[in-house]
């Protein structure tokens, strides 16, 4: 089974995508509160795919993505609407794909499903 880091500042939208991936199947969830954490448990880890906020607080996610060059999982952003320029750094440190808060649950699980096939 795969294994999934998440990335973000909020705990409820960590709690929210833990949820959803649960009920996909994907048990093995590792939850990250900003881009500092997200590194060690990064390293430590060695995830499969990192779902990972843009917005966070002491180190963004185009900040991360830049810290782990070069990137050895599947990076989906996870981008408030408005964030194109920094999706698109993103994208060319890296990142695979991009899932616009605020989610559907169907969206998340077609993208999770898409990344780790």
């Amino acid at each position: 089974m795969a294994k999934i880091l998440i990335t973000d500042d909020s705990e409820f939208i960590r709690t929210i995508m833990k949820s959803i991936l649960a009920e996909a199947g994907y048990t093995d969830v590792i939850e990250a509160k900003d881009g500092k954490d997200a590194i060690s448990k990064y390293k430590a880890e060695k995830p499969d795919l990192v779902l990972l906020d843009i917005i966070m607080p002491d180190m963004d996610g185009v900040q991360f993505l830049e810290q782990i060059q070069p990137v050895s999982s599947k990076i989906c952003m996870v981008s408030a609407v408005g964030q194109k320029d920094m999706i698109d750094r993103a994208k060319s440190l890296g990142a695979v794909d991009y899932i616009t808060k605020p989610f559907e649950k169907e969206k998340v699980i077609e993208t999770v499903k898409k990344l780790l096939s």
